[in-house]
């Protein structure tokens, strides 16, 4: 047996970070990283080693960028990520996953509520349950207070039940995905389209794993209950076509639940003479016609299902290597 074929696997890892206003924080959250660019093993002695960080400067309105600056000169793993403009939390973490070449990505949040030492946990989890993505699951209260934290729960259980948002249940931006499925997801995923809608397109395997949430560092959020809903509401319209598929269905209802309706009138008319003249055929008319008119909407919103997907970039396939022989082909490796 050769050299190389005795020689440990070693999990590439790339850390994106979308940074907005991390003036007082971004430095905290690369101190915990340093340990983890030298190599480190996972709870389950896999070895791992971060290669890489990139921090996607979204025009925030402090002084990130001069910090920035300054944590690439000094760590020759930090690679800026330099936006035009402001975009917005996921844009930026699609920027900076386009841009990273590890053979997984991790996304944390700039604010340091996210530990970087569960990266390892989540590694694990990949492995053994043979996942592309990975998210993490708090076994804490995030600290968001009572009311953000129940509508959160709230909006992406009405996502994920009512209108096809996937595992919107597990939506978290803490998250692993394999390299290849990231990159892929960053390059095809249409204007608007969130990360976690277009990984739940073309991943095999999403799975969950326990992690314990930090307060937010000595910030307040930068998401008020206004941008929150905002933000629910374009997951809704880029979550799929459900949303349309429920007006074909409103349409078939009330169409058929009319001609039930316009039968009952005429027997009514005829075994009574109680019903006014006229009143009968009027409400029949009524009746078909709601029914009519609810029908070609719903045909309609199919023709416009199919120019949504197409608009959004959902693919009808995605191709990628053999799984063994990439990262999740080394779970079994020397440990």
């Amino acid at each position: 047996m050769t050299s190389a074929d005795t020689t440990p696997y070693v999990h590439g890892i790339t850390v994106v970070i979308p940074v907005y206003q991390a003036e007082r924080t971004l430095r905290g959250v690369l101190d915990e990283i340093v340990p983890l660019t030298e190599g480190f093993r996972t709870p389950e002695g896999r070895l791992a080693r971060v290669s890489e960080v990139i921090t996607a400067y979204d025009h925030g309105p402090d002084r990130s960028d001069a910090v920035i600056r300054e944590l690439a000169r000094e760590f020759s793993w930090v690679r800026p990520v330099w936006l035009s403009r402001n975009f917005g939390q996921h844009a930026a973490t699609l920027a900076g996953i386009a841009s990273s070449g590890g053979d997984w990505v991790v996304t944390l949040d700039e604010d340091g509520q996210h530990d970087p030492t569960f990266i390892g946990s989540l590694l694990d989890t990949a492995l053994d349950q043979q996942a592309d993505v990975v998210y993490a699951e708090p076994t804490n209260r995030p600290p968001h207070g009572a009311v953000r934290n129940a509508a959160s729960k709230a909006s992406k259980r009405i996502l994920e039940t009512v209108f096809g948002g996937g595992r919107a249940s597990h939506f978290n931006s803490y998250r692993l995905i394999l390299g290849e499925v990231a990159r892929s997801v960053a390059a095809y995923a249409g204007t608007g389209v969130y990360l976690d809608v277009a990984l739940g397109w073309v991943a095999a395997r999403i799975v969950t794993s326990p992690v314990q949430l930090r307060e937010e560092g000595d910030r307040r959020s930068g998401y008020s209950y206004r941008r929150l809903m905002a933000h629910f509401w374009r997951m809704i319209l880029t979550s799929g076509t459900r949303g349309l598929r429920l007006v074909t269905a409103a349409g078939v209802v009330f169409f058929v639940g009319g001609v039930l309706f316009a039968i009952y009138l005429v027997v009514m008319r005829f075994a009574s003479g109680d019903i006014p003249e006229g009143w009968t055929s009027q409400m029949v008319v009524t009746a078909l016609g709601t029914g009519l008119v609810l029908v070609s909407l719903g045909i309609v919103a199919e023709y416009l299902g199919v120019a949504v997907n197409m608009a959004m970039g959902r693919p009808p396939y995605l191709i990628v290597r053999d799984p063994s022989s990439g990262p999740l082909g080394h779970a079994d490796d020397e440990r």
